[in-house]
């Protein structure tokens, strides 16, 4: 039984440090990984290689759900068509599901589906935004803060105690007092734990 990561990046200027990170203080053995390819593109050669690797009991991890696929439809696919039948689960670290159990099977599906719709209504609201800004003569905005899934994802490095608050905020392009807020606003989880599942 092991668990095996999964780190994906979209374009090749962007870097996969904070993924790495997170995947290695869950105790990831072996971490595959994309660069520069979108998850809307079925083939991946490092997912690919991710999924002839794993064996059954094995966890197959990734960061955030959106690194595996962009619709709940794919992820649902692949995990039904590809990592179920091996006998392999499924956990992601930044919403905090895997699908060893029916009820986290349940809440995965559930979680997903929530997330992909955070996806659209964020596409919206940011294009409704700029457009509002373009009419009123403005050229770009305030930066946004950090979302719900990246706050947990600071949660889930800071409890590593692998990774300083200050690359923490590095990585994500914030201020250490911004990392302290998001700590703040969410609950403890046990970064550990998923390796004794």
């Amino acid at each position: 039984m092991a668990f095996i990561g999964y780190a994906r990046v979209s374009t090749r200027e962007q870097v996969l440090d904070l993924q790495m990170d997170a995947l290695k203080a869950a105790g990831c053995e072996r971490i595959f990984s994309d660069i520069g390819i979108s998850g809307a593109k079925a083939e991946r050669e490092g997912l690919r290689e991710a999924l002839n690797f794993l064996r059954a009991g094995d966890t197959l991890v990734v960061w955030k759900f959106d690194r595996l696929g962009r619709s709940v439809k794919n992820l649902l696919n692949l995990i039904e068509e590809e990592l179920t039948p091996k006998g392999v689960q499924f956990a992601s670290l930044t919403e905090q599901v895997d699908t060893n159990t029916p009820l986290g099977r349940m809440f995965f599906t559930i979680t997903a589906a929530f997330a992909e719709m955070e996806r659209s209504l964020t596409i919206e609201r940011t294009r409704k935004g700029m457009d509002a800004a373009r009419a009123r003569g403005r050229v770009g905005g305030r930066p946004t803060a950090l979302t719900t899934a990246q706050k947990h994802a600071v949660r889930v490095l800071w409890e590593a105690k692998t990774v300083p608050v200050p690359e923490i905020a590095a990585q994500f392009g914030v201020s250490r007092g911004t990392v302290y807020k998001a700590l703040k606003d969410t609950e403890p989880v046990t970064v550990p734990a998923l390796a004794t599942v």
